[in-house]
């Protein structure tokens, strides 16, 4: 499902604004999306959301943060559905 983006403005401390920035390089990221993501935890522990209790398992967090490292540094092959089928 696709959301309408609006813009939002935000004043933080300097510091905060560079180590944002420097996270969301780091992680191959915008800082929008931190926050995106950060808001969307915060949602989804308000609602409930069974997400958040799937992520807050240690090792399956673990799992998926270790993946999405590998697919940013191109270490995991992808294969189409015929390749896999």
């Amino acid at each position: 499902m696709l959301m309408n983006k609006e813009k939002i403005n935000i004043s933080m401390d300097k510091d905060l604004i560079e180590f944002a920035k420097e996270y969301a390089s780091l992680q191959r990221t915008s800082v929008s999306e931190i926050f995106t993501q950060f808001i969307l935890s915060l949602k989804r522990s308000q609602e409930n959301d069974p997400t958040d209790l799937i992520m807050s398992d240690p090792e399956f967090k673990k799992t998926v943060l270790d993946t999405i490292e590998r697919i940013k540094t191109g270490d995991i092959k992808w294969y189409d559905y015929k390749e896999v089928f």
